[in-house]
């Protein structure tokens, strides 16, 4: 265990009135401030009744003490949590009684931050702590219960040991070059970093769709002018963020709005109509509508059923999209057949009377990763799928040095720098800027 030396306090439970608040205390003070806060010794791991008392013996509250000893407990240390009533004026004398016998304020996320040093959880486990608390939608709760469960984790130390043992096979290849025995030329070697890179794709794909439902999706409306994109912007908003006229152009710079469908947060851009125009400031509107789409987790092409136009959108390889017929109100279902056969479009719509409007937003959920029937989804952060790209990318170099017979010691060096890269995921580096980043976006309490 590593031992911090001071005892810190805080206030665990949320803020406001309510019927039960706790105030936590982790370091080596804390049984004595139970001794001196409830009067007595008490016995390990039960919930004792009792009151909780001042300096001068008078009655702060009355409330349930439960004290863990380490290294059994959350931290890793002696840890105290006085459950009373929620009352903010309640909690803060019992704040004040506990700083009063030698806490001090614990920083955000320093709970959570003391429990990893004491490798009580990895850093992907703790950071999965904030995100179930930040949770907004049973589907983002779920995978975040999964990461701090250490199933995350888990998948990431199944790929490390992968790694090594193919590190392994390497350097000893390379150690005894001069042996009449050639290991790098068994194909079993490149069979296992294919099914290695095999292994990663399956973990970034569960990771990516943890990290759309907890950060949302940014979709991108675009289209030709008088398409309806504004139309659509207004009707998922709920209100009339964005001017609606027939004139031609009437968007020339990007809208945003941020609304949440079941839970689940999406950023919606509206942008500029896709045409040739020699206006300046259209041109600017255009450009701004490119530089967006280029950005997109995903990009909504509405095509005017009653004007049928596809612009052509050159969206990056990273970049979905999904053609939408809009107006479906103003032609007959033949036409509308025919429109989706010959644009393949995913859904026809009227943002104009709401029609369709349902699907699409079942269509956004659906790219959001929220599905129930989805199992295995890892609540992940943007620094995990960055560490997890570059591990790929080293692997999949690693495989082309070992194909091409080249330098195998670049092949070696390749799978050191995947495993370095996973490393970062679970907390197995040392850099304290990093953790201080990390941990100050925790509630304080946890």
């Amino acid at each position: 265990m590593i031992g911090s030396g001071d005892t810190i306090a805080a206030i665990a439970s949320g803020a406001g009135r309510a019927g039960i608040g706790v105030v936590r205390i982790s370091g080596p003070l804390a049984p004595i401030m139970a001794n001196r806060i409830c009067g007595r010794d008490l016995p390990v791991r039960e919930a004792c009744y009792l009151p909780f008392l001042s300096e001068d013996g008078s009655v702060l509250d009355r409330g349930i003490a439960l004290l863990f000893e380490a290294p059994h407990s959350f931290t890793g240390e002696h840890v105290l949590e006085l459950q009373g009533h929620g009352g903010p004026v309640v909690l803060d004398m019992i704040m004040q009684r506990v700083l009063q016998l030698g806490a001090r304020a614990a920083r955000p996320g320093e709970f959570s931050e003391r429990a990893f040093l004491n490798e009580k959880l990895d850093l992907a486990q703790a950071e999965a702590i904030s995100d179930l608390i930040d949770s907004s939608s049973v589907a983002a709760a779920r995978a975040a219960v999964r990461s701090m469960s250490g199933d995350f984790s888990a998948h990431v130390a199944t790929i490390q040991e992968e790694l090594i043992a193919l590190r392994v096979w390497l350097e000893a290849a390379l150690d005894f070059s001069e042996e009449e025995i050639d290991f790098l030329a068994e194909p079993v070697l490149q069979e296992r970093t294919v099914n290695l890179i095999r292994e990663f794709d399956s973990l970034l794909s569960r990771a990516e769709q943890g990290q759309r439902l907890r950060d949302g999706l940014t979709i991108v409306i675009a289209g030709v002018t008088n398409a309806g994109k504004s139309s659509l912007l207004n009707a998922l908003a709920g209100v009339e963020s964005a001017i609606v006229t027939d004139i031609e152009g009437t968007t020339r710079d990007v809208l945003r709005e941020e609304i949440t469908i079941d839970g689940v947060p999406l950023h919606v851009v509206d942008t500029a109509g896709l045409r040739n125009t020699e206006d300046l400031v259209e041109l600017e509107g255009i450009r701004r509508a490119r530089a967006q789409m280029d950005n997109a987790d995903h990009v909504l092409v509405i095509i005017d059923a009653t004007h049928p136009v596809l612009p052509p959108v050159d969206l990056p390889d990273s970049v979905s999209q999904s053609v939408i017929i809009n107006k479906s109100d103003q032609v007959d279902d033949a036409t509308l057949e025919e429109l989706q056969e010959r644009f393949d479009a995913r859904l026809c719509i009227s943002a104009k009377l709401g029609q369709g409007l349902d699907a699409l937003k079942s269509l956004l959920l659906s790219l959001a990763g929220h599905d129930s029937a989805v199992e295995g989804v890892y609540s992940a952060r943007r620094r995990h799928l960055d560490a997890l790209y570059h591990a790929r990318e080293a692997t999949d170099a690693a495989l082309y040095r070992l194909r091409e017979s080249t330098m195998p010691e670049l092949a070696a060096e390749e799978l050191r720098l995947a495993q370095q890269s996973l490393d970062q995921i679970t907390g197995r580096f040392d850099s304290e800027d990093l953790l201080g980043r990390i941990f100050s976006d925790f509630c304080i309490g946890k």
